[in-house]
């Protein structure tokens, strides 16, 4: 089947789903100009991320780690929502997507229009005291580094999950239920290997439901994937939903 005629197909799966989902990764970020993780441009090579986003670095070397948030703050909060993250914001106002289950902390979905959002990994754009319950969304990064909670005095850090913590209860258990009532799930983006997040598809397709993979390489979703799409995410997504508008048009 080409390529077009798999994107007319997922969009006649998605007129006819009961509830169908997106799970998203850093793929979608990319065309925004988000690095995957970090940038290419040397500033942080000699640094791996498992020795930046764990909560023992922050404990060694908390100005080091906040060094390198500022730098991605800054990256995130230049960035806007490209036509993938505008595409799922649409189909959800259309009634056709029920919810968005992100691994993301950039905040793009919001960004976009989407309102119904699952946050596994936090926000960038929220920071949180280590002492106190303090938390405070921001609007740009801190100037003083590290930051200082107003209320206690402690330490500010990124309400993002670092390596070795569990995810936050709360979205973990709604993407659950999302995930569990849903027949169709939208995988984009996504490396399929981080855990527990990456359960979320096979939790569809042990029920019965359609995985559709959108990715620019192959992933351990492939496999279980009833189609695949390959591309970036903005180019996919916005002609799957021109195919949903112009099947809504017949």
């Amino acid at each position: 089947m080409s390529q077009n005629n798999i994107i007319n197909k997922v969009a006649e799966i998605i007129i006819r789903s009961k509830y169908c989902i997106a799970f998203t990764g850093a793929g979608i970020s990319a065309e925004s100009g988000i690095p995957t993780f970090r940038g290419r441009d040397g500033l942080w090579k000699k640094y791996r991320p498992e020795d930046l986003a764990t909560p023992e670095a922050f404990a060694r070397n908390p100005v080091l780690v906040w060094e390198w948030y500022k730098w991605r703050m800054e990256i995130v909060f230049k960035a806007k929502p490209n036509r993938a993250h505008i595409a799922l914001a649409e189909l959800e106002k259309m009634g056709l997507l029920k919810c968005v289950i992100t691994q993301n902390v950039d905040g793009l979905h919001r960004e976009a229009g989407s309102r119904c959002i699952v946050e596994l990994h936090g926000s960038i754009r929220r920071v949180k005291c280590i002492e106190c319950d303090y938390k405070s969304v921001v609007d740009k990064p801190p100037e003083e580094i590290p930051p200082k909670c107003p209320m206690c005095g402690g330490l500010l850090r990124p309400d993002v999950v670092w390596f070795g913590e569990p995810l936050p209860e709360d979205e973990w258990r709604k993407a659950v239920e999302h995930a569990s009532r849903a027949d169709t799930v939208l995988v984009i983006g996504t490396s399929g290997v981080v855990y527990p997040a990456a359960y979320i598809p096979y939790l569809v397709k042990e029920n019965n439901g359609i995985v559709v993979e959108v990715n620019i390489d192959d992933t351990p979703i492939t496999r279980i994937a009833d189609y695949v799409l390959r591309g970036k995410a903005g180019e996919v997504l916005w002609s799957i939903l021109e195919a949903v508008k112009a099947l809504y048009r017949k």
